[in-house]
């Protein structure tokens, strides 16, 4: 056993080594002879002030990752791929971050989706926005849901395609529908249209799928749209529904709320994203908590993009079902060797 004034005369020239060397600068063998040891101890020193936890590597950059937390998640519930980014406080800027990675995804993304489906909102919207001029090449763009606005304000459905597309020197293919029609005699003439059916044609041959999810409360694009009023969304939260993804109405089971409504909602399917190979969720916020958890445990999506809020809060849940009592914090934060927050 080592004595205790030798393990604390240690510990102390590991504090001593770590200010050397990340505060003033200084290279291992310069340290060694300022504190008159080998170079060899100097990084034994160092090796010892990060295990047991005096120093921390924080990476500031708004855009660096949760690696750990990526790596469970996929783990976790089988994805081909997850992208978790730091969460500030400030939500406006935590869904600009999901977003900006979104977008950071699809430019590194091989191969190269020569055709991409996408649905709308909000968030597609700020991706789109964020991915820089260039982006790709030869990149055409597929609408997959519908989203003609029904309001007096202008919706961004159309938008967000032409714009990923322009973006990428290719065609955006738009579905020239509302999202939700009131009639379904409507909603099936609509899709007996050859137009309108060579579109939903095209979207179910696309390469990818990039989508976001809604929640189920008085904020959704679907109410801004004049698609459902408050009233019709809260009767969807009687039914059991915890949000929507490409404006279908899911429960916390990955299953349809309301199978009337959705007989109505125009564009691809749940089935649909279940049977794609490159199905990208975007999401982030403490808001979409539980419908983001309802797609990734039913296998709606196999790529996730998220913050590392709504990461943990995944897999706190699964750890919970998995092992009750289980303190899954704990667990979670033992994946942790660095701490990496955000400024």
């Amino acid at each position: 056993m080592v004595p205790a004034e030798t393990a604390a005369a240690n510990e102390l020239l590991a504090v001593r080594a770590a200010e050397l060397y990340y505060e003033e600068n200084k290279t291992q063998d310069e340290i060694g002879a300022i504190l008159r040891v080998t170079r060899w101890k100097v990084g034994r020193l160092l090796a010892q002030a990060r295990e047991r936890g005096i120093i921390r590597i924080e990476i500031v950059h708004p855009r660096a990752r949760r690696l750990s937390l990526e790596r469970d998640l996929t783990a976790h519930f089988g994805l081909k791929e997850a992208v978790v980014v730091p969460a500030p406080l400030d939500d406006t800027e935590l869904q600009a971050r999901v977003s900006e990675a979104a977008a950071d995804y699809l430019v590194r993304l091989r191969p190269v989706p020569r055709l991409l489906g996408v649905s709308w909102g909000r968030t597609l919207h700020q991706v789109a926005e964020a991915l820089p001029a260039g982006w790709s090449t030869a990149v055409n763009v597929v609408q997959i849901n519908g989203g003609v606005s029904l309001s007096k304000r202008p919706g961004t459905a159309a938008a967000t395609a032409v714009i990923i597309a322009q973006k990428a020197g290719g065609h955006a293919t738009l579905l020239p529908s509302p999202a939700i029609l009131e009639r379904l005699e409507t909603k099936k003439a609509i899709e007996a249209d050859r137009t309108v059916g060579g579109v939903l044609r095209m979207a179910r041959g696309a390469s990818a799928y990039l989508y976001s999810a809604g929640v189920a409360d008085a904020s959704s694009v679907h109410v801004d749209s004049g698609y459902l009023t408050p009233a019709e969304i809260s009767a969807l939260v009687e039914r059991g529904a915890v949000g929507d993804v490409i404006g279908r109405y899911i429960t916390a089971d990955g299953t349809i709320a309301d199978p009337e409504l959705d007989a109505r909602t125009l564009g691809l399917g749940l089935e649909e994203l279940r049977a794609a190979t490159g199905s990208i969720l975007v999401i982030g916020g403490a808001a979409k908590h539980a419908v983001a958890r309802a797609i990734v445990t039913h296998g709606l999506c196999s790529v996730l993009v998220t913050d590392e809020h709504t990461a943990r809060a995944l897999l706190q849940q699964t750890s919970s079902d998995q092992q009750p009592g289980h303190d899954s914090d704990h667990d979670l934060d033992s994946h942790h060797d660095l701490a990496t927050t955000a400024s």
